[in-house]
C-alpha cells in the first residue's frame, strides 16, 4: 500500500461523497464532471488496496474502512485550519472565519443581527452560517462542518459539548389588534378557540402543541401550516383572528416594530423548551470562534 493517493484532491472528492452519498451529488458541489470523482475514488482505494464504500442502488455509504479514512481526513482538515487561525489569532482578532449552523428560527433575526453587531468590533472575521433542522445541527458540530450550532433541545448527542442550555418558551403570535392581544397571559384554551398557523408535524412547537392539547383534552382548528416559520408569522401578522407560534429571540425584530404582539402561555409544556450553544467536544475553537461564542453565549443570558 502506498500513501500517494492521500492527498487533498482526492480526499477531498471522497469526502463529499461521504456527505451527500453520491457521485454525482458530489461532482454537482464540486463543479466537476462525475468521472472525475470517480476516477479519484477508486484511486484512493485501488491505492489503499480495499473498498471505501458499500455501494447502492440508492446511492453509496461509507463501509468501515472509509468510516476510519473519514474520520482522519475530518480531523486533518480541523487540524490544519486550526493552525491557520492560530497563525492569523497571533495578529490578534483581525482575521479568521466563523462557521455557523442554525435552525430557521434563529437565522432569521437573532444570529445575522449579532453576527452584524460582532463584526462592527472585528470587521476582519468572516461568517458563514448555514440553516438547518434541529437534528442536523448537532450532526455539523460533531462532523467539524460547523463551528458553533444554535439549535432546540432534544436527546443528548455524543461527541458534543452544550455550553449553554437557555429557556426558550413557546409563545403565542398574532397581530396587535387581535382580540386576545391585550392579555399579559394566555392559555391554549383560549388559544385553540382561534385558527392557528401551524408548523409541520415533526417540529418542536408542534410536538409541545400536541402533548399539551392531548393531556388537556383540547381540539384546535389548523387554518394553515407550512415548513417556513416566516410564512406563519406573515399568515397571523394579517389578522383575520388568526394566532401563529413561536420563540422571542426568533422574532425581535417584528416585536420591536410593533407589528405583532407575542404572549407567554401558561401551559407546562409550551414552557419546556429550550435554546442549546453547542460546539464539538473536545476541540479547541480558533479564537475567532471563542471570542464569538462568548458573545453568543452573553447575547442569548441578556434576553
Amino acid at each position: 500500500m502506498t500513501l500517494r493517493a492521500l492527498q487533498e484532491t482526492a480526499v477531498r472528492y471522497f469526502l463529499e461523497v461521504v456527505k451527500t452519498g453520491s457521485v454525482k451529488e458530489a461532482a454537482l458541489k464540486l463543479n466537476v464532471a462525475p468521472s472525475a470523482v470517480s476516477r479519484q475514488v477508486a484511486r484512493l482505494e485501488r491505492e489503499l488496496d480495499t473498498l471505501l464504500f458499500d455501494r447502492h442502488a440508492r446511492g453509496m455509504v461509507p463501509n468501515a474502512a472509509g468510516e476510519l479514512l473519514a474520520a482522519h481526513a475530518k480531523r486533518a482538515q480541523q487540524d490544519i485550519e486550526r493552525v491557520a487561525n492560530d497563525i492569523a489569532g497571533l495578529r490578534g482578532l483581525r482575521s479568521g472565519h466563523v462557521r455557523v449552523a442554525s435552525t430557521e428560527g434563529f437565522a432569521f433575526d437573532f444570529i445575522p443581527t449579532l453576527i452584524a453587531r460582532f463584526r462592527r468590533k472585528h470587521e476582519g472575521i468572516r461568517f458563514h452560517l448555514e440553516v438547518g433542522a434541529p437534528a442536523d445541527i448537532s450532526r455539523m458540530v460533531r462532523d467539524g462542518e460547523a463551528d458553533v450550532g444554535i439549535t432546540l433541545s432534544a436527546a443528548p448527542e455524543p461527541g458534543i459539548e452544550i455550553v449553554l442550555r437557555h429557556p426558550s418558551p413557546v409563545l403565542a403570535v398574532m397581530a396587535k389588534d387581535h382580540p386576545l392581544a391585550l392579555q399579559r397571559q394566555l392559555s391554549l384554551r383560549q388559544v385553540v378557540a382561534y385558527p392557528l398557523g401551524l408548523p409541520q408535524e415533526d417540529s418542536s412547537i408542534r410536538r409541545l402543541l400536541d402533548a399539551s392539547c392531548t393531556r388537556q383534552g383540547l381540539r384546535y382548528a389548523q387554518a394553515m401550516s407550512s415548513n417556513h416559520a416566516n410564512a406563519l408569522l406573515s399568515f397571523a401578522a394579517a389578522g383575520g383572528g388568526s394566532i401563529a407560534f413561536y420563540g422571542a429571540l426568533s422574532m425581535r425584530t417584528l416585536l420591536q416594530s410593533k407589528a405583532l404582539v407575542a404572549i407567554a402561555l401558561k401551559d407546562r409544556e409550551m414552557n419546556e423548551r429550550h435554546l442549546e450553544v453547542e460546539t464539538m467536544a473536545g476541540r479547541s475553537l480558533p479564537d475567532a470562534g471563542k471570542a464569538f461564542v462568548r458573545y453568543l453565549v452573553e447575547a442569548v443570558k441578556a434576553t
